[in-house]
């Protein structure tokens, strides 16, 4: 066991196909969505407190509303662990944009109970996985992230191999919120959710068509099922989405519950194909913020020793993981 400094990204998460079923007896609903991770990333450090107390969690480029998932997961760890653990001292650099459809709190849930696992000397993902489940949809994914098959309510893994061959994603923030929630409550009244059997044959479709490293499903099943409830509450969405469209990707969706939209480029000269759209887009000013991104490679959340950790320099970051 040591005790840090270490650090951690917590890299963001698109749906590459999200399919919703009937809500569940806990207020979850079934889906069946593949998980993958992308290279923008929030940043955690983290290190046992040199006096004993609470544990500290600290956010730094955006203001979380509600109580904060990295120290939710930290006590929900601590409880579940038969020995008392040292105070910890966290600090969140945030890049992911809030409540944007790509999993953020999930994924600074997910690094915070890694980098708390590797403090404590939790040796097996198993018991983070057990704390993963009571936190949320999309936080088991995150606690080793890579791509997955999902189903149940996001709880049940199934690893896919890396995608291979080239391919770019540009991420389109839209100018305003989303609530999940409230995304999945007009699917609800919309009728939109599947039969449970529908489901089933669609995870049969989605393992066969990444079981040998695609980059991207067929378009047949690069679809999100909540598409229609965000449009519904926010027409503009469908009109941003049409932006996309235009400027010539395999596919444009909508990411998560959203609002941010997802442009896919494959093949070759993906990351320039996706450039050169996000400057088209750029010039409509319809958007809050436009990233290029890749999917994310296995080890990029992997935990590391860090030499300057922020609460010693002053906030700069270390670029050495």
């Amino acid at each position: 066991m040591s005790g840090g400094p270490y650090q951690a990204k917590a890299p963001a998460k698109v749906n590459l196909g999200l399919f919703v079923g009937p809500p569940r007896a806990d207020g979850r609903h079934e889906l069946v969505t593949v998980m993958q991770p992308i290279t923008v990333a929030d940043r955690l450090y983290a290190r046992t407190r040199p006096q004993a107390g609470e544990d500290l969690v600290a956010v730094v480029g955006a203001t979380v509303e509600g109580e904060e998932l990295t120290a939710k997961a930290i006590a929900a760890l601590r409880r579940a662990l038969p020995e008392p653990q040292p105070a910890l001292e966290v600090v969140v650099e945030k890049e992911i944009p809030l409540a944007g459809g790509l999993a953020g709190g999930s994924a600074d849930a997910g690094a915070a109970l890694r980098l708390a696992g590797r403090l404590w000397g939790v040796g097996a993902a198993g018991p983070l996985l057990a704390v993963a489940a009571q936190l949320g949809a999309d936080v088991p994914a995150q606690v080793e992230p890579r791509r997955y098959l999902a189903t149940g309510a996001g709880e049940r893994l199934e690893p896919l191999p890396p995608p291979a061959g080239e391919c770019a994603l540009l991420l389109c923030a839209a100018p305003f919120g989303l609530s999940t929630a409230a995304v999945y409550r007009e699917a609800d009244r919309l009728g939109l959710p599947r039969p449970a059997e529908e489901l089933e044959g669609l995870r049969c479709r989605l393992r066969q068509a990444l079981g040998s490293g695609e980059p991207l499903p067929p378009a047949e099943l690069l679809v999100n099922d909540l598409e229609p409830a965000a449009f519904s509450l926010c027409p503009e969405l469908a009109e941003l989405k049409q932006l996309l469209v235009e400027v010539g990707p395999q596919r444009a969706l909508l990411s998560g519950s959203g609002p941010t939209l997802l442009a896919l480029f494959a093949g070759a000269g993906a990351a320039w194909r996706a450039a050169r759209a996000a400057q088209r887009l750029g010039r409509s000013g319809r958007f809050a913020r436009l990233w290029v991104a890749g999917f994310a490679p296995p080890d990029l959340a992997e935990p590391r020793p860090c030499s300057q950790p922020p609460w010693q320099n002053g906030g700069q970051r270390d670029e050495q993981a």
